[in-house]
């Protein structure tokens, strides 16, 4: 009874000078004293016999979610920051306040320190007096802390990057000349790039291959000749592919000098005299005062005969300084697409000739169509049918007048033949570049309809969609009289691009 007394009062004394202890000593987390506790105990024992520390019952998964409990994630790259002065520092007490900035430069020094400390309002109002007192003072700050001598220059690029040799004389022909200030600018900076592949998916990834990137550029320059002659449109789209792309696009002559030269979308299908007859027939010496096959009306007044030009010897002028220039603003007939003209008006309904609130009014639409042929032929047709039920069956072997009554020919029974040409680069008195003239079978066998029409460019970037009316006039060709039509609610002819008639016939 004795000894157990005895081992009770041991165990009440120990018992004491814990609490004792634990009341002197400041606080901790109970995982950190858990570890510190058996980092201690492991410390007094040898080290052969040192036993791993167990894991408390409360203990998070990984050592790092301790540390967060403690002590907040640090991002080394940003500094802390300080809301006031520590005890301890040496200067504590001693430093001074800091100077109010005075000079521009020194208001935008401390607007942008103060923009980097997330203090917005602050920097903004700093910004506001920077730019008060010198309104280039952007530049200054851009002079003093970053010069162009902290940035490294651009090493030259390897023409040849296949190292292959080159058997073929270089003719390559860059122009800037006729692009915008900025573009030119832009442009000119990917002179000295080359065509890079994808990186890699991963570091120790090997980088995909990129053959394209191997090939010289007189053979880059062949291939995008040879997509220009199948589609200008995808030729252009290339140059999204990459800045190499892009500079050969807007600077390589030789594309734009063989799509002027061509007859695919160039100047080479254009004509500057009839090429055929009002039926689209050849001209031939027993065709011109033939009455059944077609009439020449460049003997008219306000109409000076034009001369034929050589569409392949087009020289470069200070109009079109270069051949890309000259592709996209010389006048030129499209043929992958249709003109159409879209008018409306407003005309009194019911038996009433004039308008009044009670009485209704009727809406018309109709609309004009032009669908114009390499070989010089046009097509016209006016009806009151959509586009989308018209324009895929604007074909020549639908143009007849034995129509059953049904689709797909119903559409061009009123459909009129004819023949086009442009004026040449050197105008007539009364004439300008881009003149369209065009003449028409009349609907009546006895007359014929004149068009006197001008190529024109509207919208952003695109050239050569629109046509303007100049004038109309019909010829009978039993009187030999003229009559002008009154353009009341004509309106422009606007393109409209046909995927399925390919480069057009």
């Amino acid at each position: 009874m004795d000894k157990t007394k005895a081992e009770l009062e041991k165990f009440r004394q120990q018992w004491r000078e814990e609490v004792s202890a634990k009341r002197s000593q400041p606080p901790q987390h109970p995982e950190l004293k858990a570890w510190n506790q058996t980092s201690s105990s492991s410390s007094s024992k040898p080290f052969g016999k040192a036993k791993i520390p167990q894991p408390v019952s409360k203990r998070r998964s990984s050592h790092h979610d301790i540390i967060d409990e403690v002590e907040p994630h640090t991002h080394h790259d940003v500094r802390p920051k300080e809301t006031g002065r520590k005890l301890g520092d040496i200067d504590y007490g001693n430093v001074k306040p800091r100077e109010e900035p005075r000079t521009a430069l020194e208001h935008y020094e401390r607007a942008v320190e103060k923009e980097g400390q997330g203090s917005l309002g602050d920097s903004v109002t700093l910004y506001r007096k920077a730019f008060r007192m010198d309104d280039k003072v952007h530049e200054s700050y851009k002079r003093k802390h970053f010069p162009p001598s902290s940035f490294p220059a651009p090493k030259p690029q390897n023409p040849n990057p296949s190292g292959a040799a080159v058997t073929v004389p270089n003719t390559a022909h860059h122009s800037l000349t006729g692009l915008p200030p900025t573009v030119s600018e832009m442009i000119a900076e990917f002179s000295a790039l080359s065509i890079t592949g994808a990186e890699a998916p991963t570091d120790p990834s090997p980088q995909p291959p990129c053959p394209i990137a191997a090939i010289p550029e007189e053979t880059l320059t062949t291939i995008l000749i040879n997509v220009a002659i199948a589609d200008v449109a995808s030729m252009a789209r290339v140059a999204l592919v990459c800045k190499r792309m892009a500079y050969l696009v807007m600077t390589e002559d030789s594309i734009w000098k063989r799509v002027v030269h061509g007859h695919e979308f160039g100047m080479a299908a254009m004509h500057y005299s009839y090429a055929v007859t009002i039926l689209g027939k050849p001209i031939s010496k027993h065709s011109i005062d033939d009455s059944n096959t077609g009439y020449t009306l460049d003997e008219l007044p306000f109409v000076k005969p034009t001369k034929s030009l050589e569409a392949t010897l087009l020289p470069l002028t200070s109009i079109y300084p270069t051949y890309r220039q000259m592709f996209r603003t010389r006048p030129r007939v499209r043929f992958n697409g249709c003109y159409i003209s879209t008018v409306n008006y407003t005309r009194p309904g019911a038996n009433s000739n004039q308008y009044s609130w009670s009485s209704p009014v009727l809406i018309v639409t109709y609309y004009r169509y032009l669908r114009f042929f390499r070989d010089g032929s046009v097509i016209s047709l006016l009806t009151t049918s959509e586009p989308g039920d018209v324009v895929p069956y604007m074909l020549k072997e639908h143009m007849h007048k034995n129509h059953s009554g049904g689709l797909p020919q119903v559409v061009m029974k009123d459909s009129l033949p004819g023949r086009w040409h442009l004026t040449d680069e050197l105008p007539q008195e009364e004439e300008e570049e881009g003149d369209l003239h065009i003449e028409i079978e009349g609907v009546v066998p006895k007359y014929t309809y004149k068009m006197h029409m001008t190529l024109a460019s509207a919208g952003r970037g695109a050239k050569n969609n629109k046509i303007n009316w100049k004038g109309y006039w019909s010829w009978n060709r039993l009187t030999d009289d003229w009559a002008e039509f009154v353009m009341k609610n004509y309106q422009p002819f606007w393109w409209s691009r046909v995927k399925s008639w390919g480069l057009g016939s």
